[in-house]
């Protein structure tokens, strides 16, 4: 049985990665339903929460059906994070997880996020003064490294170990491969072949596959799989994975009829949390993930996305049930 501090996760646990502008709670809902066995919201600004800036303070929203639950932050300022620390403890999630993983220029390039990942001694220092400010179990998600030059992955496990981290979550690429390239898991299996590691590590990074799942499982001998990008549109990549790592048998991929219901759940979903406007429009990322593979669907796309009526939205993909409903995407 995996756990982070009491929080039992099975013996396999499928992540779902914290997602900027993605893994909200309408794309969380329908990812929980689907199999993630453990969430994280969108990662927040501590200046945001600091601050009390709207778009932060919404994110830190979790709901019952969503746990277990964490909330990840992010910062540069070790006093910011204590304090944003507070703020996302009393918002009561199950998990406070911190963000040294972002490689995006304008997190990273302020120190924060993998910027981090350049001042190793600020980095654990900023660790353990989180860990002292909750009464949650902290987790981190971070990466190889800066640069090939700075993979100091393995050494930087057993630092934020010692200094009361509960779950390691790592991506397997530095922060200049941004998320190019093929991720690199063999750091990630070292780490947790090391005797030293007693804490569950997660690893991160090209899995899209049930195949590719089982390979990386029993290749590098990991507690569990985070996974990213693979789910975006795609929520049944954790059935999938489950149902092939019980079984050896791959699960069909859903009908037509399942994504239509599905993006319409998501969608839904998005309206309530989001109010209308925001809501249809936050939506337009989702439909071609949704239905990719669909030949012709490009026309009903176009519609999806230009339209601002929601009657005019779910009739849309009632076309498309209709219309393609009977096609096999195997």
């Amino acid at each position: 049985m995996v756990k982070i501090g009491q929080i039992e996760l099975g013996t396999f646990p499928l992540i779902l990665a914290p997602m900027e502008d993605v893994s909200d709670p309408p794309f969380r809902l329908v990812c929980n339903a689907n199999g993630a066995d453990l969430m994280f919201t969108e990662f927040i600004s501590s200046e945001g929460l600091i601050r009390d800036a709207a778009k932060s303070t919404q994110k830190l929203d979790v709901f019952e059906y969503e746990r277990p639950i964490g909330i990840q932050i992010f910062g540069n300022n070790i006093d910011s994070m204590k304090e944003a620390t507070a703020i996302a403890t009393a918002a009561k999630p199950d998990i406070i997880d911190i963000n040294y993983g972002c490689p995006v220029k304008k997190v990273a390039c302020k120190g924060a996020g993998a910027g981090i990942l350049r001042d190793i001694p600020k980095m654990v220092k900023m660790t353990a003064e989180i860990v002292k400010s909750t009464h949650l179990p902290v987790t981190v998600k971070t990466r190889l490294g800066w640069d090939e030059q700075t993979k100091y992955i393995y050494e930087v496990a057993e630092r934020l170990q010692d200094v009361g981290i509960q779950a390691l979550s790592i991506h397997g690429r530095t922060r200049v491969q941004m998320y190019k390239g093929e991720a690199d898991w063999s750091l990630i299996g070292k780490i947790k072949e090391n005797p030293r590691m007693k804490i569950p590590v997660f690893g991160n990074g090209d899995i899209d596959s049930p195949q590719k799942a089982k390979d990386y499982k029993e290749k590098y001998g990991i507690d569990g799989i985070m996974i990213g990008r693979a789910a975006i549109g795609y929520p049944w990549i954790f059935r999938e994975i489950k149902h092939f790592l019980k079984t050896g048998d791959e699960l069909a991929p859903p009908s037509i009829s399942e994504r239509v219901q599905v993006c319409r759940t998501h969608f839904d979903e998005s309206l309530r949390w989001k109010g209308e406007r925001l809501g249809i429009v936050e939506m337009r990322k989702h439909y071609s993930n949704y239905f990719k593979g669909i030949a012709h669907f490009k026309p009903y796309r176009n519609e999806l996305v230009q339209s601002m009526d929601v009657q005019e939205i779910n009739g849309i993909l009632a076309q498309v049930e209709e219309r393609f409903g009977n096609l096999s995407l195997a």
